[in-house]
């Protein structure tokens, strides 16, 4: 290792390029989230009336609704397109193009004419741009979580890598407040008519800044040692299916527990506080808020935990604990009260940090630096498929079909063991040091299954990829 103090954390490289690079990733995801956030408020207020309009105010809210699904069922082509780019043309070039992507498509929803100007031609337009978005979205968190963590120490890859976790939360609490205040400054009227662009046109100031950041970056050290060594791949997608399929299982197992306990306690306990236990809105969405602030914090605090303890067992005892917290949340707000709704959002949303902060890195562990930024797509974009797209409409029919909330405990418990399965199939840390250490130090890598399974410590005298340079 060097020991130039200009270097970064365990002489990973300037320290002014892996906080950029981490500002960098944290933008990108803050964004994703931002339009998440946004879009889901708008179809719930206003794309109903404005693009599908219907007798039935019911029918044109779920039509504005599909369009949101829309933004999920894309996002594995973006995986798969963007994914295969980054490992063969580098992590930079393909985050620039799908911020650009994301930024471009939301900004342009803020201008686009309704309905009752163009026609039809106004939701297609929608569901277009809103096909684009996920497109984005499906190539932007791969490359986000290896822009931070490559340039940082790889003994620090579960600290840097939750740059790209800490999005959602900051995501949701920039476009609450956002709404919030435009809420307090417009009449409903206003809103309705021009107010509601006015958060879709601010995301080019998000777009904005993260070129910006992203412009200044170099190429990540891990990709110049796979340039260095002509290891970049010529067929990753084919050859993630073929060399790595139970790496592949193991990374998108793991984030489907996470996604449908975040779907809980950020989405669905709305409906639950508001229908449920005859809370207002405003009192739901504050404990929501309170969590989602807590989590800006506790995330990447255990992904920094989960460098210094075994990443995977932090990972599955959480996943356990996020398993058996529902019973003891649903028997706690039934009651009624306020404190107790806000103790059980925060609790609940505390064990997701605890997953969700080292998941990042978990994930890109479980593949080798030449397949990484594929094999996270992929194993991100599948798993949203059969995690958070489908939750929040799984509570809603379980709770009308059973007026219970005993189903709904019953199924964060099954994601839950899902994502036991998931991490007991993945690797350890010390695996993926080893390959970084190894391409690293110019040594070719194995591309069969067995480099998924090499188990060994990682030394002290590991070389970081940083210092190929």
């Amino acid at each position: 290792m060097h020991d130039n103090p200009k270097d970064g954390p365990g002489g990973a490289g300037p320290r002014s390029g892996v906080r950029r690079a981490f500002v960098a990733s944290l933008t990108g995801t803050a964004l994703e989230w931002y339009d998440f956030a946004v879009y889901s408020a708008a179809a719930a207020l206003v794309f109903g009336d404005l693009f599908f309009p219907s007798e039935d105010p019911l029918t044109g809210t779920l039509l504005a609704f599909s369009t949101y699904a829309v933004g999920y069922i894309s996002r594995p082509l973006g995986g798969f397109v963007f994914g295969r780019l980054g490992d063969v043309i580098g992590r930079k070039k393909v985050l620039i193009a799908t911020l650009v992507l994301i930024g471009a498509a939301t900004f342009v929803i803020g201008v686009l004419p309704t309905y009752g100007t163009v026609g039809v031609a106004a939701p297609i337009a929608l569901v277009l741009l809103r096909f684009a978005q996920g497109v984005g979205v499906g190539g932007e968190w791969g490359g986000a979580v290896l822009l931070s963590s490559e340039f940082g120490d790889p003994r620090r890859r579960g600290f840097y890598a939750s740059a790209a976790q800490v999005g959602p939360p900051a995501g949701n609490l920039l476009a609450n407040g956002v709404l919030a205040v435009l809420g307090a400054l417009l009449s409903e009227d206003q809103f309705l008519s021009w107010g509601w662009r006015v958060a879709f046109l601010l995301s080019g100031v998000l777009v904005g800044f993260g070129l910006w950041i992203r412009a200044k970056l170099e190429e990540t050290p891990v990709f110049k040692a796979m340039e260095a060594e002509q290891s970049r791949p010529e067929a990753p997608i084919r050859e993630v299916f073929t060399t790595r399929p139970r790496a592949l299982v193991a990374a998108i197992l793991c984030r489907v527990g996470p996604d449908v306990l975040y779907a809980m306690f950020t989405v669905f306990v709305l409906t639950y506080a508001t229908e449920e236990l005859d809370m207002s809105r405003g009192s739901a969405l504050a404990a929501v808020l309170i969590g989602s602030s807590l989590q800006v914090v506790l995330i990447p605090l255990a992904g920094a935990v989960s460098d210094r303890v075994n990443r995977r067992a932090l990972y599955g005892w959480s996943a356990v604990a996020a398993g058996l917290w529902p019973f003891l949340f649903f028997l706690m707000v039934d009651g009624g009260g306020w404190v107790p709704l806000v103790l059980g959002v925060v609790v609940g949303l505390a064990i997701h940090s605890l997953m969700y902060g080292p998941q990042a890195a978990f994930i890109a562990e479980q593949f080798s630096p030449r397949l990484r930024y594929t094999g996270s797509s992929l194993a991100y974009t599948l798993a949203g498929l059969i995690g958070g797209a489908v939750a929040p409409l799984l509570f809603t029919a379980l709770l009308s079909a059973y007026d219970s909330w005993v189903p709904l405990a019953l199924y964060i418990a099954l994601a839950s063991v899902i994502t036991v399965v998931g991490v007991w199939l993945g690797r350890d840390a010390a695996d993926a040091a080893e390959e970084d250490a190894a391409l690293a130090a110019g040594a070719p890598q194995e591309q069969g299954p067995a480099s998924s399974h090499v188990h060994a410590q990682p030394s002290e005298a590991a070389v970081s990829p940083a210092d190929v340079r």
